[in-house]
């Protein structure tokens, strides 16, 4: 299942670094789950949507949506 992180951070307009401070992950996690190179835990999935003010489903591409 695919992380929608950069483009939903993208369609907020939100650099990385306005991302970490409103949401509390550091700038480099962030930019490791973009880049696929981690896999974001249920926390910081919930502090990234609440964050950008989108469902935490919001964040994951699926056929079923």
């Amino acid at each position: 299942m695919k992380i929608l992180l950069w483009e939903k951070r993208t369609d907020k307009r939100y650099t990385l670094m306005e991302l970490a401070k409103k949401s509390g992950i550091g700038k480099s996690t962030l930019n490791n789950i973009e880049n696929s190179k981690v896999s974001p835990t249920l926390f910081q999935l919930e502090m990234m949507a609440i964050a950008m003010g989108v469902k935490i489903t919001d964040l994951f591409e699926s056929e079923y949506k």
